[in-house]
Formats: structure tokens, C-alpha cells, sequence
């Protein structure tokens, strides 16, 4: 991510806050992280030496709830990257409806250069180094980039082998066999479909005739563009790290990521069983990609990649954030005014945090519900939620970004408010 991505996050609640008369001390709240961790841990590596790695643990904000947040492996790992997706996830859960805060984690590390014991090794030392600040009622951690559910099984048994009990529920995105919940792996790419099914009933479409282009072929981004193709959608254009591909009769989604996990590429095939097969397309770049005329632009994979630079080459009608903080905020007066609307990512992506808030709640029942349930929590809650913020959208005459922080701030408002601001204090009985 930017170095500079915390300040545009910063600068964007600021602005829609003010816009809409939130108290200013709410937005001074949400200006200010409440608690970051930064560790160095030590791990002994196979050949005997130590290296050190530099971690983060952000917990933002738990006016609503604990804070909530996943754990990132990569090399740009960074305090300020840490900062604004614990910021974004703090407006997040707000916006869904979940009784949490925000809170994001990582570790600056390339994990593909550790063998499995040394990733292990790592894992465990982060949750030494954290074991006071999360907790399955204070800061509940989960996978992100380059993390996954083995990585949150080691985190959970280190936290119970130092906390001497049982705590399924301290990390979310487990494997079942440990207590995760059926349903978290397609949940950010299925909230994000559940979306586009409620602007499907807004205007009538026939999903045959609506065009998608996904940038970023993860986890996110496969399963949104696979529910939509068997929706009847048509993916036009897909693409990964290397670039892309684009072919206006649509690609088959499923042969395609068959393809891409056998050769960790991205390539136009149709397969019949075992056998694949080239299909006609051409070759693009994710700049041209993003700048593809479709109805649907789903950008999953990086941040900022559409902003001043690109600005007046985009001509989809809809973009769906299924990444964090694709859109920079100084264009999005320029998207809205342009009738690009945006489904910000703190509503589009809410499916996996909404999964693994009903990971939590399984763990801290002792029962485990079946698929048929997950899904159909998940799409009421994401129906409600994408509603409720067209509405305010809508009677407002607000953006559905805009919408959706003016929500989520006013109901971290009225926590904060409970406990009393500077109009309360300030009144002499």
C-alpha cells in the first residue's frame, strides 16, 4: 500500500464527517488510533541464526464492541498500512451492524522465502509478542493477505498453550477441525455478489446483458466473479499481478482459476473435465482492464489504483470495491459526479468479517451451524445493510460511500455520545 494510504483514510472520514454534521468529537476519535502495537520477533531459523521481524497489532477503535481485524504476511507491511485498515475496518463493522471495532495486524515479511517450520515459528512468536493485547473479548485476529487457516490454528494453539485454557474463540478463519465455521471461505466474494444482487432488483437487469471486468483473481475476486457467472453474468476481463484477460463473449470463471492453480497463471481456457482448451481473447494490462467500458468493475487486488492518474478513462457504471481502499478519496466527488457509482469496500467486502462474527458466536456457544444458515445470515445481513445505505443514499443525495460513513460514524457517535461529549459535560445543572 501508499505510504500515504492512513492520511487519505484519515482525510476521507474527516471530509464525509464534517459533510454531514457528525460531532466533532466523534471524528476526532475516529482521527486517532486507540492503541498500536509495534514488535520485533525474534525467529530461529532452519540454519540455526535468528531474524528479527517487525509486527503490528492496530487496535482502532472499540467504541462498538472488541476490536476485529485480520493478520497480513507481506513485505510492504507497514504502521500505516496497519493504521487505515483498522480504520476501515472500524467503519466497516459499524456499517454491518456487527458489535465489534476495528483492528488489523501484520508482519513485514516475503512468507514464500520461510520454509513451513520457520512460517510456524513466526506465527507463534507474533502471538507471544501479542498475548496481551488480543483476547476473544478485547481484539479477535483473522487471515488476510498471505495468512490462512493453518496460520490460524498455530495462533490459536499458542494462545491457549500461554493462556493455559481453551479459546476457539480468540482467532477467526480457523479450520473447522479447530472451530471454524463452514461458509468463510467464499464470504468476502459472496458479500460482494450479494450486493450486486440488490442493485440487480433495484434496476431490473438481466444479468446475460450485464458486462464484469474483476482485477484480482484471489480468493475475493474468484468467488465474486464464479457466483456471478453462475448468476448468468457475463466476466468479460479478468486479471492477476501479471495481467490480464479480455474477451467480450465472457469467460468460463471455474476454468479459468482450474488453470491458474495448476499453473499460477491467469490464461483464456475452457475446460471439459481434465482437458483445456485456449479460448479466443486478447491480452491486457490491469490499467487497461480498469479502464475496460462495462457495467461492473470489480477491483480486487490492490489500493489506489484508481485516482487522478486514471480518472477520466473510467467508463464502467458500477464499481465494486471487493479490495481495501481501491478508490482514492480525491476522486470521489469526480466518480459521483461522473454517475459512477461506487460500492465502497466497507460495505461491499463485509462478507468475510460477518463470517467470522458468526465464527465467534459459534465458538462462544459451543454450536456450529450448517451452510444452508451461514448463507442465509450472511445474505440478510447484507441485504439489510446494502439497503439501509441506499436509502440514506438516496434521501440524502449522498454517494453510497458517503452513505455508508455517514452511517457507520453516526452510530459510533451515539456510543461515544453515551459516555458523555463536550454538550453534556458543558451544561451546569
Amino acid at each position: 500500500m501508499s505510504d500515504q494510504v492512513y492520511q487519505d483514510a484519515i482525510t476521507r472520514v474527516r471530509r464525509i464527517g464534517e459533510s454531514a454534521g457528525v460531532n466533532h468529537e466523534v471524528i476526532e476519535a475516529l482521527m486517532h488510533p486507540m492503541r498500536t502495537m509495534v514488535a520485533s520477533l525474534p525467529v530461529r531459523m532452519d540454519n540455526g541464526s535468528t531474524q528479527y521481524f517487525t509486527a503490528y497489532r492496530c487496535r482502532y477503535n472499540n467504541a462498538l464492541g472488541p476490536t476485529k481485524g485480520g493478520i497480513r504476511y507481506h513485505p510492504d507491511v507497514n504502521l500505516e498500512e496497519v493504521q487505515a485498515l483498522a480504520l476501515w475496518m472500524t467503519i466497516k463493522c459499524a456499517v454491518v451492524g456487527l458489535p465489534y471495532g476495528g483492528g488489523k495486524g501484520g508482519i513485514t515479511v516475503d512468507p514464500k522465502q520461510l520454509s513451513r517450520m520457520e512460517l510456524e515459528r513466526l506465527s507463534r512468536s507474533y502471538v507471544r509478542q501479542m498475548a496481551d493485547v488480543i483476547s476473544p473479548d478485547r481484539d479477535i485476529p483473522a487471515p488476510d493477505v498471505y495468512t490462512n487457516e493453518r496460520i490460524m490454528g498455530w495462533m490459536m494453539d499458542e494462545y491457549e498453550y500461554i493462556t493455559r485454557k481453551k479459546a476457539p474463540g480468540v482467532i477467526t478463519g480457523k479450520p473447522l477441525s479447530l472451530g471454524g465455521s463452514v461458509g468463510r471461505d467464499d464470504a468476502t466474494g459472496r458479500g460482494a455478489y450479494l450486493c450486486i444482487l440488490e442493485l440487480e432488483k433495484k434496476h431490473n437487469w438481466k444479468p446475460e446483458e450485464i458486462t464484469v471486468a474483476v482485477q484480482g483473481f484471489g480468493n475475493g475476486g474468484y468467488h465474486a466473479a464464479r457466483l456471478l457467472q453462475e448468476r448468468g453474468y457475463k466476466i468479460v476481463a479478468i486479471s492477476d499481478s501479471k495481467g490480464g484477460i479480455y474477451s467480450s463473449n465472457g469467460f468460463d470463471v471455474p476454468s479459468i482459476y482450474k488453470e491458474k492453480q495448476a499453473t499460477r497463471q491467469v490464461k483464456a481456457v475452457y475446460c471439459t473435465h481434465s482437458v483445456c482448451e485456449q479460448v479466443e481473447h486478447t491480452a491486457i494490462t490491469n490499467e487497461e482492464l480498469l479502464e475496460l467500458d462495462v457495467d461492473i468493475l470489480i477491483p480486487a487486488a490492490l489500493d489506489g489504483v484508481i485516482g487522478g492518474h486514471n480518472i477520466d478513462d473510467i467508463k464502467a457504471k458500477y464499481i465494486v470495491e471487493v479490495a481495501n481502499g481501491p478508490v482514492l478519496s480525491d476522486v470521489d466527488d469526480t466518480l459521483h459526479s461522473k454517475g459512477i457509482h461506487v460500492i465502497p469496500d466497507v460495505l461491499a467486502n463485509a462478507g468475510g468479517v460477518t463470517v467470522s462474527y458468526f465464527e465467534w458466536v459459534q465458538n462462544r456457544s459451543g454450536y456450529a451451524w450448517d451452510l444452508p444458515t451461514v448463507h442465509e445470515r450472511l445474505e440478510k445481513i447484507m441485504s439489510e445493510s446494502f439497503n439501509r445505505i441506499w436509502d440514506l443514499a438516496q434521501s440524502e443525495g449522498r454517494s453510497m460511500r458517503n452513505a455508508a460513513y455517514t452511517h457507520a460514524m453516526r452510530k459510533i457517535g451515539e456510543a461515544i455520545e453515551a459516555h458523555g461529549t463536550q454538550d453534556y459535560f458543558s451544561v451546569r445543572d
